[in-house]
């Protein structure tokens, strides 16, 4: 495994929002600051001051607390798609596909997921094998399509789902335990996915999170990543990629 100086600290926030805080030396990030006060809270008890904020997208739940730590923090730059100027409060960097940002001497690299929203993107910091993908890749589950289309959310997945499998993905919410019971709906003999679904009713009657998971799990139990599956076809009666992933999709926003 490589080694990496980047820290990620998992913040629970709204009613089932993660928000998370990147320390590399003196440099501290937040990724998605949907609530102030927590992220307010957790820098005072750490004794941290905060650097940049990092957005994935514009929706209120990763946005809304941008103006309050710009308030405590004037000055810090605030960093979004370039598509999204005007919707992100305080945005000063207008990144694209490719761009690079620095936490310390941590590198994230920027990658453009459309789907969720037209200008979602994702921070994927290699060294460290961390995945902020906001609303495109959940545990056991995907983002709704909201102004895209399930193409573009497919091509979008399929670009991560490329990532290397140690990959940690750090998703924005805490959907599970829901996305496993719609799961096992799609991929029913899926043995790996029956044992996660017991794994997770442990950890949520314990009060516990589930994230992050990882690529290599997720490719082989997510049917959201699993268009190419026979199995999940055949159940389905699909025979493409994309129509694969758009019934997946259309039966999840049904269940």
């Amino acid at each position: 495994m490589p080694s990496s100086t980047l820290q990620v600290y998992r913040l629970p926030a709204l009613s089932d929002n993660y928000i998370f805080i990147l320390v590399d030396g003196r440099q501290v990030a937040v990724v998605d600051a949907g609530d102030a006060g927590v992220v307010l809270d957790f820098l005072q008890t750490h004794n941290l001051a905060l650097s940049m904020i990092l957005n994935t997208h514009y929706d209120g739940d990763h946005v809304a607390g941008n103006r309050a730590l710009l308030t405590a923090y004037p000055g810090i730059p605030v960093y979004g798609s370039a598509i999204d100027r005007g919707r992100i409060p305080g945005q000063t960097v207008f990144l694209n596909d490719g761009d690079r940002v620095e936490v310390g001497a941590s590198i994230g690299h920027v990658l453009s997921v459309p789907g969720h929203r037209q200008g979602h993107i994702a921070y994927y910091f290699p060294e460290s094998a961390d995945l902020f993908c906001g609303d495109v890749i959940f545990s056991a589950g995907s983002g709704r399509v909201k102004d895209c289309t399930y193409g573009q959310m497919q091509e979008s997945l399929a670009k991560l789902r490329s990532l290397p499998d140690n990959t940690k993905i750090w998703c924005a919410h805490e959907y599970t335990f829901d996305n496993l019971t719609f799961a096992l709906t799609i991929d029913p003999d899926n043995l790996e996915l029956k044992s996660r679904m017991v794994e997770v009713q442990k950890l949520r009657s314990a009060l516990q999170p589930t994230i992050p998971t990882e690529m290599g799990f997720e490719k082989r139990t997510n049917p959201f990543l699993r268009w190419d599956s026979e199995a999940i076809r055949s159940r389905l009666g699909t025979v493409g990629d994309v129509e694969t992933y758009t019934e997946v999709r259309s039966r999840k926003n049904k269940f």
